[in-house]
């Protein structure tokens, strides 16, 4: 899953692609680097703290629209065999998204900054990805210390399951929020205990790409932070033992990095299984 951001304020690509056009041919770079599916994004979930400072003010839906709905109409005619997931918490964009284009919603609350997004799902039969997180969208915390960090996020994403059930939806992807509202211990608690969510019985989405644990686990020699763009090592590193326990969609800001670190991963895992097969058989 290729990141695409419409916002002038994300963490790491904000400003680059607002313009239509600009985020077209990202769209394509990234199809042609392997991403299978493009999540675009018209409002910075950025948090505050020390790191982000005040964090990313929280935008009406009207502008989020905006943003996102010629990007969406773009790349779902240019590119009809990608799938495009949109990144909302607010039911009315979710529901103005499918219908230009998009195939899946993911939301950063998972249904708590607006649980009728369950039912704009369930009328189109579209995917829903429930992500973890602390705190609403434009006053979420950078940080949240957890006595349990993989029950929190069990118990929460399982009310939040159990809401769109109700609500109707069959086709559900679970993300345990790598990064939003926890400390970097409990965010590699998360990766490493993958198989847990996992047992759930939902496909795992991960979403570890250059987020500021990766920088505070490992600084530069001088002790200084890593900018995002140079935490990929980092990444792959987090992203290797989530798909080892059993994830199975990767969000990155890095797709042609990712996708060939993910096949060869992916060919090594076959042969410790003592599964046949070529090349062409590792997508």
């Amino acid at each position: 899953m290729g990141v695409l951001n419409i916002t002038p304020d994300s963490f790491s690509d904000g400003g680059r692609y607002m313009d239509p056009d600009l985020a077209l041919e990202r769209a394509r770079d990234m199809v042609r680097e392997g991403a299978a599916l493009i999540d675009i994004g018209g409002a910075s979930s950025r948090p505050k703290g020390t790191t982000y400072g005040v964090g990313a003010a929280l935008i009406d839906a009207q502008e989020e629209k905006e943003r996102i709905l010629p990007v969406i109409k773009r790349v779902a005619e240019a590119l009809p065999d990608v799938w495009i997931s949109v990144d909302t918490f607010r039911a009315d964009v979710a529901e103005e998204a499918l219908a230009a284009g998009a195939h899946a919603i993911n939301d950063i609350t998972a249904l708590r900054f607006d649980p009728d997004i369950a039912q704009v799902v369930a009328a189109r039969d579209v995917p829903l990805i429930l992500m973890h997180s602390v705190g609403m969208p434009g006053e979420m915390p950078h940080a949240k210390i957890s006595p349990d960090i993989m029950t929190d996020v069990q118990s929460d994403l399982d009310r939040a399951v159990s809401v769109a059930r109700l609500a109707g939806c069959r086709q559900l992807v679970l993300d345990p929020g790598f990064g939003f509202g926890k400390i970097p211990t409990d965010n590699v608690a998360l990766i490493a205990k993958t198989a847990e969510l996992v047992s759930l019985g939902f496909p795992v989405l991960l979403g570890v790409s250059r987020k500021s644990t990766i920088a505070q686990i490992a600084p530069n020699a001088d002790g200084e932070l890593p900018s995002p763009e140079k935490r990929l090592p980092g990444s792959l590193a987090l992203t290797g033992v989530g798909v080892a326990g059993g994830a199975t969609i990767v969000r990155t800001h890095d797709v042609w990095q990712t996708s060939q670190y993910l096949r060869v991963l992916d060919a090594t895992i076959r042969v410790t299984a003592g599964q046949k097969g070529s090349n062409e058989d590792v997508q």
